[in-house]
């Protein structure tokens, strides 16, 4: 029991990690643009990140829980490889202050410990895809929607003088950051809470997990389990928010500093058009259940709202390594949670 309890908690840590390595996501903007200064904006997203369970269902929680990896093979050590390989990768990232997918190496660390254990044939096709394909989708739509949204904004905001523009959109960009805080955490917490809920349903848990699963679930969670649904325990769900409500507190300021500085300069006007535009995106990849890369799509955002205003004003050498860093997340953090997964069947 205390293994699948340790277990848990290193969910919960990947979770803390998730809202510490991305809280420049949620910040960054109004930082930038000295909207908010960097304490009062890290509080004012874990707010919003917290209370985001009480809008969005949990739809990108059942697709990690259920649509990467067969449920009916997962077991606490795929569990462990996976949480290792996310983690790793993520501290790796938030070190050489790369604004990296925290989705993206928890899905590479599900499929990477899953392979091992069984083999092409345990992974979900139509889940992976899903996710796969929105790692071109999420940023190329923020890109999209940050750029539509700047072309109306301008076009209205020429008719007025630039001192009343700036003032008018310090405030609006409380409520897009906000709009963005509140995206990010329907999405993002959701990815802890299905790794949590897999391995307290999963096919091959075991009698060890037994008392654990029946502190989390509530009778009528339990009476889903038994008609054959994948349930995410209501305690599950605001444990995860506060985890990655908590990393946000604590803020990742080597990536607020790329994201923020280093890949375009940032008024409010831009702000506000980024933040609208990459929580428009979040919000229908959220409906849709798909565990998208918030990471990704304000990066493409910024791009857009950016490069409106001028190519040469996007700083394409940095991102230029954050593209490259999007890539290779699934293949290093699979290949780190494979080694995890090895040495725990092997050595314990």
């Amino acid at each position: 029991m205390m293994w699948i309890i340790f277990l848990i908690l290193l969910a919960l840590f990947f979770d803390y990690l998730n809202g510490f390595h991305d809280a420049a996501n949620a910040v960054s903007t109004v930082i930038s643009t000295r909207v908010l200064s960097p304490k009062f904006a890290v509080a004012w997203a874990a707010f919003f990140n917290f209370a985001a369970f009480l809008i969005f269902k949990t739809g990108v929680a059942k697709t990690i829980g259920a649509g990467i990896v067969d449920i009916n093979v997962v077991d606490s050590n795929l569990i462990f490889g996976a949480l290792m390989g996310a983690c790793g990768w993520n501290l790796i990232t938030w070190w050489l202050g790369l604004p990296s997918s925290s989705s993206h190496a928890l899905i590479g660390g599900l499929m990477g410990a899953g392979l091992v254990k069984g083999g092409p044939g345990v992974l979900v096709a139509s889940g992976i895809l899903k996710t796969v394909a929105f790692i071109f989708i999420s940023p190329l739509l923020g890109y999209l929607l940050s750029t539509l949204m700047g072309v109306i904004t301008f076009n209205i905001a020429n008719h007025f003088s630039p001192f009343k523009v700036d003032k008018f959109f310090r405030k609006a960009q409380l409520f897009s950051a906000s709009a963005y805080a509140l995206g990010y955490g329907g999405n993002d917490a959701q990815k802890t809470m299905g790794i949590i809920s897999m391995l307290l349903l999963g096919g091959m848990a075991g009698a060890e997990v037994a008392p654990v699963r029946d502190f989390f679930l509530t009778h009528s969670e339990m009476h889903a389990i038994s008609q054959g649904q994948f349930v995410v325990p209501l305690s599950v769900v605001i444990m995860c928010q506060g985890a990655i409500a908590l990393g946000t507190l604590s803020g990742g300021w080597r990536i607020v500093k790329t994201m923020g500085q280093k890949i375009t300069r940032l008024r409010p006007v831009d702000g506000f058009c980024a933040e609208s535009g990459a929580a428009c995106s979040i919000f229908f990849a959220s409906i849709l259940g798909v565990p998208v890369s918030t990471t990704h799509t304000i990066t493409g955002a910024i791009v857009g709202i950016g490069s409106l205003r001028r190519l040469s004003g996007v700083r394409w050498g940095t991102a230029k390594r954050i593209v490259w860093a999007w890539f290779i997340t699934i293949p290093a953090a699979g290949l780190i949670s494979a080694v995890f997964y090895l040495l725990k069947v092997w050595l314990f």
